[in-house]
Formats: C-alpha cells, sequence, structure tokens
C-alpha cells in the first residue's frame, strides 16, 4: 500500500471517529480476518450482548404512560430534526468551501448525511485528508460538531446488522481480510481492516472499489464510510 492511501485511511478514520462519537464507538475492530471466526459470526442475526439503541421506543413505555408517551412524540417531531441536520450540514459544507480549502465539497444528501462516495471522488491523493478531516488543520471541527450533535437518534441493532451484512458482502466479493463489528456496551464498533493503525487493505485498489460498489446498498442511510 502507498503512503497515500495509508494516511487516506487514516483521515478517515479519525472523522469517522470525530462525527460518529454519539452514535458509533469507532475503535479498532477486535478479531483479525479469521474466516472461521467470520463465518460464526455471520449467523448470528442479533448483536452479540444482546443490545439495542438506548431510547429505541418500546411498547411498555406507550402502554403504561400514554400521556407521556404523547409529549415525548410531541416533542422530538422527526421532520424538524432532519431538516436542522441538513441546515447544520450545509453549514459545515460552506465553511468547507471556504476556510477549509475544499472548493467543491458537495453538498450532502437530503437526509442530511455527508456523501462519502463523491467526497472520495475530489479527495487529492498527493493531499493531506483535508476532504475527509474537517479542512485545513480542522479548522471546520466545530461546524462538524454541531451538525453532527442534531443528527437523528440511530438503532444500534440495525446498524449492527447492516454492518455485519456488509462485511460479509465485502469479504465474498474477494476482500477476505475484511472484519466483522462488534457490538460493546450497546455501541457498535465498526469492522473492516484487521489493523487500521497499520493499514492491511487498500481501499484505493480496484478490486477494493469494485466491491466496496457492489456492497454499498448493504448499508443503511449514514453508516457509507463509516466502515
Amino acid at each position: 500500500m502507498s503512503i497515500h492511501s495509508t494516511s487516506r485511511g487514516t483521515a478517515r478514520l479519525r472523522l469517522a471517529a470525530a462525527v460518529t462519537a454519539p452514535l458509533l464507538a469507532l475503535c479498532v475492530a477486535c478479531g483479525g480476518g479469521d474466516d472461521s471466526a467470520s463465518d460464526r459470526n455471520d449467523e448470528v442475526a442479533s448483536a452479540p450482548d444482546g443490545q439495542t439503541a438506548d431510547g429505541a421506543p418500546g411498547k411498555d413505555k406507550g402502554e403504561d404512560s400514554p400521556d407521556e408517551s404523547s409529549k415525548d412524540d410531541s416533542s422530538k417531531p422527526a421532520a424538524g430534526g432532519k431538516s436542522a441536520f441538513y441546515d447544520a450540514q450545509m453549514t459545515y459544507v460552506r465553511c468547507m468551501r471556504t476556510k477549509g480549502g475544499v472548493k467543491d465539497f458537495p453538498d450532502p444528501k437530503l437526509s442530511g448525511y455527508l456523501d462519502w462516495a463523491k467526497i472520495d471522488e475530489i479527495t487529492d491523493p498527493n493531499g493531506r485528508g483535508e476532504e475527509q478531516k474537517g479542512g485545513k488543520n480542522g479548522v471546520c471541527g466545530a461546524e462538524m460538531s454541531d451538525a453532527m450533535d442534531l443528527a437523528p437518534k440511530r438503532d444500534a441493532q440495525k446498524d449492527y446488522e447492516s454492518m455485519l451484512a456488509h462485511a460479509k458482502c465485502m469479504r465474498d466479493n474477494g476482500v477476505s481480510k475484511f472484519t466483522n463489528p462488534t457490538m460493546s456496551g450497546g455501541q457498535v464498533v465498526p469492522g473492516g481492516d484487521p489493523s487500521p493503525a497499520d493499514p492491511e487493505l487498500d481501499s484505493d485498489s480496484p478490486a477494493y472499489k469494485q466491491a466496496r460498489e457492489a456492497c454499498k446498498s448493504k448499508l443503511l442511510e449514514g453508516l457509507d464510510g463509516m466502515q
């Protein structure tokens, strides 16, 4: 792997850690590219520790306290939250285009999540990864954090299952060392490179890109770029 592809992978890892702290606990994935271990995990549809996202809607609350449930629903309108998230992401995008020095930084998707496919396209392989880590010297870090504070709540169980299906697909498409996600303390730890600190996978290789394209539909909205 070239130095540039390694630094680019590290940049993505740093940004993922920064923008998803409230959503996904991003750290070095446990376990290596052991195919037998991966196959065992593939058979498990639910998270290993059986935990789901905190705050996931439950029938008990609605049945025991209907009035309180109604209050919760009215205080968190889904449409308003997504709109605020999108607006905050646009503020981040504008910062990236001006202060961040990435004039072609793409608009977010209508959902508010960043469009990682387009960000990858404009990333300079000979640069320092400004496109993927908040601009020059992280100048847009505050705007990035503000946007992610408004991100919709996620269901950790569904995210885990999505990432597990994606990891299996990547291996089935030739990236044999791609590891499974895990769960820790009710949060998802993305899979991917078995050694992020010293990458073993070349995300810029034609084979990897082909596998990623074939498997992109396995990831739920907002998870692209996380593993």
